[in-house]
């Protein structure tokens, strides 16, 4: 809906053929910006040029001005071109039986001549009152959609386990350790643990342990002091302090050097840091999230981590699944991945071959999620027609993988039964009539596997 810059009245476009109504409705709508058309060309020229919110049609337009031919396919025109328009058809007293016709196929209300001028404009600024409420619920709408959670794309019971917990972790401050492979996802949920919890309006600090040299990594999270070392020509916070009030997320914690594990052991007990050439102590207030692709465990028995430091960082352990452990969530992140890369590369890829669907379930996928993401640009750049194959996907090792069954026989069949239920559901983009036909059951019984295994599609 587009406001006139000059007037900052809203558009009202008015298709009307008679002179004298043309004259009668620009003058009662002098707080609208009105535009008027006689025919039904002129109507859609005008609808192009203003995008007005409200429209009025007369039913009987030329080349037919005593039939509905003309304003029925007007009106067609709008709902394909401007479906969020409001369509006010104007009829004859005798023909309520278009008027009706006319709702059915999409117009937000008629009025049946002779023309009440003020009773037209109850209604047209009713019309206008319901657009604006609709606007402004579906901005209110997507404002709560996007919540932090909503980057992370996942059907599996596992990853949705993860899910949950995060978003129980959140609302505390509790030092929280995010287990897992590379390209699992972990910075996306450490976001996720910021966004939820009371700290969202503050600093989301993150640093990678491992990508930073030693002899730089404690100057990078503690500061120093104007003339600590050779090149230190000012003072300067480090990412500890500047994460003041917020977050501050360690990556690749178990990267760590030890000479900094007992520095960090005691920020974390204290809550106090000393700049690198300084004696004073700064308090700090952050929530501090981190994480690990490494066995801490195994390195604390070695001797390559600190046991107590270990303790301090788990207060709240959560681990996020490999990718290949992730069931049914393969396809269902390549399809969110291919759809924002062609919208970002402007591409006219349009799917999956079957093929290749079954190419990237079967893919063990050892660079998890960052690689599937980076496989999927990839196809979308390579791809020669409006699909994506086997070819354009360009994987090598081609293995498969899978994942250790029960012994007892009706566990088996459970799982695999709920397996093959998501497969399918993810395949075919949720239609449960299609699911039910590549699983060879029927849609009731579908639904009643659906309940029975707790798989609630339309949730996610």
């Amino acid at each position: 809906m587009k406001i006139d810059r000059e007037s900052k009245k809203p558009y009202l476009l008015i298709v009307e053929d008679d002179i004298g109504i043309q004259s009668q409705m620009r003058w009662c709508f002098d707080d609208y910006e009105v535009i008027m058309a006689a025919d039904r060309q002129e109507a859609l020229v005008a609808l192009r040029r203003y995008e007005p919110g409200v429209i009025t049609v007369d039913m009987g337009l030329p080349p037919d001005p005593g039939g509905t031919t003309e304003g029925l396919l007007l009106l067609e025109a709008i709902m394909n071109m401007a479906a969020d328009s409001k369509v006010i058809v104007v009829t004859g007293n005798n023909d309520r039986e278009s008027a009706v016709k006319a709702i059915g196929m999409g117009a937000y209300d008629f009025y049946l001549k002779p023309i009440d001028a003020e009773i037209l404009k109850l209604i047209v600024n009713r019309a206008y009152r319901v657009l604006e409420l609709e606007h402004e619920n579906r901005r209110l709408h997507q404002q709560d959609y996007h919540s932090p959670l909503d980057g992370i794309v996942a059907s599996s019971e596992t990853m949705l386990r993860a899910c949950q917990t995060v978003e129980k972790v959140a609302p505390t401050d509790a030092t929280t350790l995010l287990l897992g492979e590379s390209g699992t996802g972990k910075e996306i949920l450490a976001r996720a643990l910021h966004g939820l919890s009371a700290r969202l309006g503050q600093r989301f600090v993150a640093i990678n342990c491992a990508a930073i040299p030693e002899n730089l990594l404690e100057s990078e999270l503690f500061g120093y002091e104007k003339g600590a070392f050779t090149g230190a020509a000012k003072q300067t916070v480090g990412r500890i302090e500047w994460a003041d009030k917020g977050t501050l997320f360690l990556d690749e914690i178990g990267d760590l050097p030890m000479t900094l594990q007992a520095k960090l052991l005691r920020f974390l007990q204290e809550r106090v840091i000393e700049r690198l050439g300084g004696r004073a102590e700064i308090p700090v207030d952050v929530r501090v999230i981190c994480a690990t692709h490494r066995d801490l465990p195994t390195m604390i028995q070695d001797g390559s981590f600190r046991e107590d430091l270990y303790y301090r960082l788990s207060e709240i352990t959560i681990p996020i699944p490999p990718l290949r452990e992730r069931i049914g969530d393969t396809v269902l992140l390549a399809k969110a991945f291919l759809s924002k890369f062609v919208d970002q590369l402007n591409s006219k890829v349009r799917g999956f071959s079957q093929s290749a669907l079954v190419a990237i379930e079967s893919y063990s996928w050892p660079g998890n999620v960052r690689e599937l993401e980076n496989t999927i640009k990839r196809a979308v750049i390579m791809a020669e027609g409006s699909q994506i194959d086997t070819e354009a996907l360009g994987l090598l090792n081609n293995g498969t993988h899978s994942d250790p069954l029960p012994f007892n026989l009706r566990e088996v069949r459970e799982q695999v039964e709920r397996s093959a239920i998501l497969r399918a559901l993810n395949y075919v983009n949720g239609n449960v009539a299609k699911s039910a036909e590549l699983l060879g059951v029927s849609r009731p019984t579908l639904y009643d596997l659906m309940k029975k295994y707790n798989v609630d599609y339309t949730a996610r």
